[in-house]
């Protein structure tokens, strides 16, 4: 048996999510799909992540085992000629048979992306989350730093999730701002079930000033969901790099 990666481009918009169900369009099932169509195979990637309804993803990663001899650097072509245009193979490679896209993994990042003004949004909003009340980005920014280093991340999870433990390890979050964009990027080991989006909205929450800078160290401790932020939409999210 051979094993084949795959990096992944998709927008989520029109998706239920990446992990295949009974029901509803799934980026997992469309690409078995166009996979068995170019092989006659019926196998199950493995994704490097489960992302949920609406999120998109410019790297995500993928991995099948195969009997077929299409060399590893063509399943590229013979997967894009039998996708839907919101889903590209942007790269295929043969790699090691223990290589896993989910286990192997030693870390992701995900951006987050506001669009801050009073006026609706007619563009680009299935990308992007607008919100019209004024934040602080200088203390949104100074809250990152709380947030960074190993930590019991439970306050900023949705339930839902059978995971063994709560703690992850966030090495780098940091805010880029360009106008009335604001786009929050956010690098770790691995992410709780909405983590990210959790996070983004307890930021905002610091940078309309219901929350201050100080009070996340608490938060944190005392793992109190309630007093975290809002889950924000998910359509402001990508996974932007899965890293190995």
């Amino acid at each position: 048996m051979r094993n084949i990666k795959l990096i992944i481009e998709f927008d989520g918009s029109n998706f239920s999510g990446w992990q295949r169900q009974p029901k509803g369009r799934t980026v997992q099932k469309v690409i078995e799909t166009a996979i068995f169509k170019a092989t006659g195979e019926e196998i199950m990637i493995n994704g490097s992540s489960r992302t949920d309804a609406g999120v998109h993803a410019r790297e995500m990663v993928a991995n099948f085992l195969t009997n077929c001899s299409i060399p590893g650097n063509k399943f590229r072509e013979a997967i894009n000629t039998r996708l839907p245009e919101d889903v590209s193979i942007i790269k295929s490679e043969e790699v090691n048979e223990n290589f896993h896209a989910r286990y192997s993994s030693k870390g992701k990042t995900y951006s987050y992306t506001i669009i801050n003004r009073y006026e609706r949004l007619s563009l680009g909003h299935q990308y992007l989350y607008h919100y019209r009340y004024k934040l602080d980005i200088d203390e949104m920014r100074r809250t990152c730093e709380y947030f960074i280093g190993i930590h019991d991340f439970k306050a900023f999870m949705s339930p839902g999730s059978s995971i063994k433990t709560t703690i992850r390890t966030v090495k780098n979050l940091y805010i880029e701002q360009n106008g009335d964009e604001i786009k929050i990027f956010i690098t770790a080991d691995g992410f709780l079930y909405n983590m990210v989006r959790i996070i983004v909205g307890t930021l905002i929450k610091v940078g309309n000033g219901k929350l201050k800078a100080e009070d996340i160290e608490g938060i944190i401790k005392e793992g109190n969901r309630k007093k975290a932020g809002m889950c924000v939409p998910p359509n402001g999210l990508i996974l932007e790099k899965v890293f190995y």
